[in-house]
C-alpha cells in the first residue's frame, strides 16, 4: 500500500487548492481513505475521510467541522485516486496536509489519526498573505 499526496503550495486567504492522493498497491474502492493536517506545534487532525465502497459506510463522507462547506472529498476509482479540493481558505488551514489509507477500523467512520495504517508523506499548504 503506497500513497503519494501532491498539491500544497502558498495560497492567499479566500484562494483554493486541490490535493491529490494518488494510491498504488492497492484497490481504492476497498479502502476508507482520509485527509489529515498537522499544524506547527499541534497534533495531527482529522479534515475528510471517504468510507470504502464496500460495507455499511458505502458513500458517507465526514467532515471536521472547520471545513464544512469549504472542502469537498472526492474518489475517482479509475485514477485510483483521492482529491481534497479546500476552497476559502484561512490561515488556520495551514499545516501539513497527509492523506492515509486502512481496509478497517474500530470504531465505524471514525476520522482519527489513529484508525489509519498507511500514510503518504505529506504537502504543505500555507495560506497566508
Amino acid at each position: 500500500v503506497q500513497l503519494q499526496a501532491s498539491g500544497g503550495g502558498l495560497v492567499q486567504p479566500g484562494g483554493s487548492v486541490r490535493l491529490s492522493c494518488a494510491a498504488s498497491g492497492f484497490t481504492l474502492d476497498y479502502y476508507h481513505i482520509g485527509w489529515f493536517r498537522q499544524a506547527p506545534g499541534k497534533e495531527r487532525e482529522g479534515v475528510s475521510c471517504t468510507w470504502s465502497n464496500i460495507g455499511s459506510s458505502v458513500g458517507n463522507i465526514t467532515y471536521a467541522d472547520s471545513v464544512k462547506g469549504r472542502f469537498t472529498i472526492s474518489r475517482h476509482n479509475a485514477k485510483n485516486t483521492v482529491y481534497l479540493q479546500m476552497n476559502s481558505l484561512k490561515p488556520d488551514d495551514t499545516g501539513v496536509h497527509y492523506c492515509a489509507a486502512n481496509d478497517h477500523l474500530h470504531y465505524p467512520e471514525s476520522c482519527v489519526p489513529s484508525e489509519f495504517a498507511h500514510w503518504g508523506q505529506g504537502t504543505l499548504v500555507t495560506v497566508s498573505s
